[in-house]
This record gives C-alpha cells, sequence and structure tokens, in this order.
C-alpha cells in the first residue's frame, strides 16, 4: 500500500503545504501547554496520582477535540476535488482497482492524522512519566478509542466527498454528520436515563455511537451528567462495536459509489412556474409561500444586487430553505414548550429554555460559516472577484451586499423560536428579563460567527479552507470552553471555568435562563464586550483585506 501512487502523491503533497507544516507545529505546542497548565511546580510527591491523573484528563480531552476538529477536513475535499479537476475520470479508466484508488486515499489521508498524533506522544510521555497513569489499561486504551474515531471520521469523510459536487458542500456536510454523531447523539439520553422502556435503551446505544462516553469513562468522569443515576453500560466496548461497524458501513458504501456512475448526473430540469397552467400555480402559490421554481423579478433600483446575487446563485441558503428551517425550529420550540406544560416531561422552564438555548445556538454555529465561509474566498477561488472589480459598486457595497445575504437568514433563525419564548413568559411572567436577556446574547452568537466567518473568507484564497478555519474557530469558542465547564472542579476551579466561559455566548445565555450546572457562573456584561471586541476585530481584518484585494492585481 506505501507504494500506492495515490498514497505517495496526496500524502507527500499534503506534509508540503504550509498550513499543514501549521497545523503540526500548532498541535505540538498545544499539548505542551495543556500539560504545562497543570504541571506540578512544588517539590512535593503525589503519592496519590491525583495530579498526574489532571494532567492526563487534560491531555485526552484536548487530543480528542483535536481529531475531532482537524480529521474530517482533508478527507472531505479528497475525492470531490479529484472529480471538480476532472482526475477522477483518468483514476476510474487506469489500471488501478476500485480497492487500490480508495485504500491509497484511505491511507493518504490517514497518515497525515497520525502525524499529528504523533505530535503528542511527548506530552503523553509526560503525563506516564508523572506516576499514577497506567501504560497498558489508560494511556494506550486511550490511543485505541482515539485511533477508532480517526478511522471513523476519515471513511466518513470519504463517503460525503462522493456524494458531493463541491469542496464547500463536503465540509458542511461532514462536519454536520460529526457534530450529529459526536454531540447531538448524546442528547437523547441525558433527557430519557432513568426511564424504563425501549426508547431508554435505544437512547443509550445512541449515545455509544460518540467518543465522547467512551473518552470520560476512561478518564473517570463517566457519571458527569448521569445526574446520580449509575449507569451499567461498558461505554468503551459498545463504541468500540460501534465505530468498527458504521466504518465498516462507509467503506463498502463508499466503493459501491466509486465508479463511473459518479459523473451520471443527467437530469430533468423541470418546468418553470410561470409556464404552468393557471390551476397549478394557484396551487404552488398557496403551498409554497417563497416558490423555488417561479421565475425571479428584476433587481429594483434600491436593491444591493450583490445580495440579490448572493441569494439567487448559493445552492443551500436560498430563502425557500431557511423558512422550512425557521419552521421547523419553530415547531420544534413549541412542541418542547407544549410537552412541559402539560406535564409529559418532568422538565422546567430552565431546562427547556436550555435546549432552545442550544437548539438556537447549534443552527447558528452551523449554518452561518456555511454561508458566510465562501463571500470573498469563493469569489477569488472563482474568479468572480475579478468581475466585481469591473464593475462600478464601491467595496463598501459589495461588502453590504454580501453582509446582507447572512444577516437576514440568520435573524429568520433567531425569530424562528420566539413563539416558544412567547408560551414560556405566557407561563411565568417574570422569565421576560431572561427570555430578553438571552435573545442578546442568541444575537450576540449570530455576530462572532459571522465576524470570525466572514474575517476567514477575506484571509483565505479557497473557500474549503476558510470554512473550516471557521468551524474550528467557533469550535474552539463556543465547544472548547465546555470542556473546561466539563472539567470543573477537577483540575479547574471556578476562577477559571468562569474566565473560559466569558468568551463564549451560549455559556452566557444557559447561564442567563439558569440552566442547571451554569448558575453559579457571572458571565453579563463580559461576554457582551468579549464578542464586541472580537467582532470588531474580524470588521477591521475584512476591511483592511477588502482594500488590499480591490486594488489593481
Amino acid at each position: 500500500m506505501l507504494n500506492n501512487p495515490i498514497v505517495r502523491r496526496e500524502f507527500v503533497s499534503t506534509l508540503r503545504r504550509r498550513r499543514t507544516m501549521v497545523a503540526i507545529v500548532g498541535t505540538a505546542v498545544a499539548f505542551v501547554v495543556l500539560v504545562m497548565l497543570r504541571w506540578p511546580t512544588d517539590a512535593r510527591v503525589d503519592l496519590s496520582g491525583e495530579q498526574s491523573r489532571q494532567v492526563f484528563r487534560l491531555f485526552g480531552y484536548g487530543l480528542m477535540a483535536s481529531l475531532l476538529l482537524l480529521t474530517p477536513a482533508f478527507p472531505a475535499t479528497s475525492i470531490v476535488r479529484e472529480k471538480g479537476s476532472g482526475t477522477l475520470a483518468l483514476l476510474l479508466n487506469s489500471p488501478m482497482t476500485v480497492w487500490s484508488i480508495y485504500g491509497g486515499k484511505l491511507v493518504a489521508n490517514l497518515g497525515f492524522v497520525v502525524v499529528l498524533v504523533l505530535m503528542s506522544v511527548p506530552a503523553a510521555a509526560a503525563c506516564y512519566a508523572m506516576g499514577g497513569v497506567s501504560l497498558t489499561g489508560e494511556l494506550l486504551l486511550l490511543y485505541g478509542i482515539l485511533g477508532l474515531l480517526v478511522l471513523q471520521y476519515t471513511t466518513l469523510g470519504l463517503l460525503v466527498s462522493t456524494c458531493t459536487n463541491s469542496t464547500e458542500s463536503a465540509l458542511r456536510i461532514t462536519y454536520f454528520c460529526v457534530l450529529l454523531m459526536s454531540v447531538v447523539s448524546l442528547g437523547p439520553h441525558h433527557f430519557l436515563q432513568g426511564t424504563s422502556g425501549s426508547l431508554a435503551v435505544h437512547a443509550d446505544w445512541c449515545r455509544c455511537i460518540s467518543p465522547i462516553p467512551a473518552v470520560m469513562e476512561l478518564l473517570g468522569h463517566g457519571g458527569v451528567g448521569s445526574q446520580g443515576i449509575i449507569s451499567s453500560t461498558n461505554v468503551v466496548l459498545l463504541y468500540v462495536m460501534l465505530s468498527a461497524g458504521s466504518t465498516a458501513v462507509f467503506v463498502v458504501w463508499t466503493m459501491s459509489r466509486l465508479n463511473h456512475s459518479l459523473f451520471d448526473l443527467s437530469r430533468s430540469q423541470g418546468l418553470i412556474t410561470d409556464e404552468r397552467s393557471m390551476a397549478v400555480r394557484s396551487w404552488r402559490r398557496l403551498f409554497f409561500l417563497v416558490d423555488p421554481q417561479r421565475r425571479k423579478s428584476g433587481i429594483g433600483p434600491l436593491t444591493n444586487p450583490v445580495m440579490v446575487k448572493e441569494f439567487r446563485c448559493r445552492r443551500f441558503g436560498r430563502m425557500h430553505w431557511m423558512l422550512r428551517l425557521a419552521a421547523f425550529s419553530a415547531v420544534i420550540s413549541l412542541l418542547l414548550t407544549l410537552l412541559a406544560t402539560m406535564g409529559t416531561l418532568d422538565w422546567g422552564p430552565e431546562t427547556i429554555g436550555g435546549i432552545m438555548v442550544l437548539l438556537q445556538a447549534a443552527l447558528i454555529v452551523l449554518l452561518t460559516p456555511s454561508l458566510t465561509a465562501g463571500l470573498i474566498s469563493a469569489e477569488i477561488e472563482s474568479g468572480g472577484w475579478q468581475l466585481l472589480q469591473m464593475t462600478p459598486m464601491s467595496a463598501g457595497k459589495i461588502l453590504r451586499g454580501k453582509l446582507a445575504s447572512v444577516v437576514w437568514p440568520v435573524l429568520l433563525i433567531i425569530v424562528s423560536t420566539l413563539p416558544g419564548y412567547v408560551v414560556m413568559v405566557y407561563i411565568r411572567p417574570d422569565m421576560w428579563l431572561q427570555v430578553r436577556q438571552v435573545l442578546i446574547c442568541l444575537a450576540f452568537t449570530a455576530l462572532l460567527s459571522i465576524g470570525l466567518s466572514f474575517a476567514a473568507s477575506s484571509l483565505f484564497r479557497r473557500s474549503a479552507m476558510a470554512m473550516a478555519a471557521s468551524y474550528s474557530a467557533l469550535a474552539v469558542v463556543c465547544g472548547g470552553t465546555m470542556f473546561v465547564w466539563l472539567l470543573r472542579d477537577s483540575p479547574f476551579g471556578h476562577t477559571a471555568v468562569q474566565w473560559a466561559l466569558t468568551i463564549n455566548p451560549i455559556a452566557a445565555a444557559l447561564t442567563v435562563i439558569e440552566t442547571p450546572g451554569f448558575t453559579q457562573y457571572l458571565l453579563i456584561p463580559g461576554n457582551w464586550w468579549f464578542t464586541t471586541a472580537a467582532s470588531a476585530f474580524c470588521a477591521a481584518v475584512v476591511l483592511v483585506q477588502t482594500h488590499r484585494l480591490k486594488r489593481p492585481q
């Protein structure tokens, strides 16, 4: 397999990239910093091994978070980039078998992740040298679980890469699947634990598809979030079984698609609604609030043409899809509030509010980079930026149009759960101030997401890299700080957790709504000041980069 030409071409070319070197060096430095944060500073010997276990826990969670962020990026774009450049057709017509092509892609992408994992070995050796950590029972088992994680999400990225037609959609769908499998799968068990029935059993199995419970069990945090309920489930064994099974499904599925049928994209172009009969037009006008097949009207004289171009040209993010997403969010929020009001679920308004906050925040964090990260980088990559430079529009008008094409859909998502909050305020009028502050925190979440993604779009010349950078930055801000909260009291104290959560607008919203586990932290108005400063800095980056790109080349 090492003599495979695809391995030699992709693995070596990946290592030659500047961003690869930055990722490798940054990973090594990050692990060193994580270990140094909890390295003992006194000369006393810790016979209990508690300090070494704290260092090992911090190292384990940091390594898992790094792999969750970095593993899917390269395999998700591996096959779709070959397809776009036309080299995939040459590979399928070469003497190489399908297994050789897929095996070369798999080994090349795994090789890069293996290099990143090797950068963590010195930090792991430091954890073992402190004592209190078993080599075979904990350290090697942690690497084994994370190895399954890497294999599972690499095969997932390759599968998604065969199902999409652009690198942007491949990254968006892959990170959505990673979020669904690693985080969202934990939700049903959290709310159904302690109950009887098949739903509780299925929820217990569903959470084991995520590597997070297995790593938490290994690091001694298996009881966190269990609400005092003891579970007899062998989480590590279940994750090994489900991870191996899902990996096998991804491999077989991808190899069944890796043939000439990938290029068979012929399909009916359909009919414009304006060309149909009056009865069909009347029915579609009643059924669709925004008819996707209706001929669009001309651009008005006072309308920003760049905004209209963004709404009409992007495949995902068009208004009819945004309205469907907003309707789904509104129905879920009303359903949760209705179930709690009727007593079907024994949840208080704080828990219901926390779920709605997480629902809105997840939609914002997931959709905003996919809509924003390609605003400038995709224009540069496709050559459209040169066309914009030749128009009489100023740089400010271009930026305003592109920004408006993202702001309106994000505002629609924020407004979509207002019916659920209205019902909560109707039931408990004293929660009006909390709901208002929650909406402000969600607005700041959207502001930070748009700012980071827009800045990444101006800094990178490829939309795939801009999108990966946007998702990584938001994952560090919104997800990385939650790991610090997860490790509260051991090893992080109250002050360290509060400082970490201050930069997270989602945590600020959960604190305001008094979600259990966040009531003891005071994050307002510190989070608002930080988000404002970070957004202003991102805006300055966008202005400087746009001024540089707008100059004649």
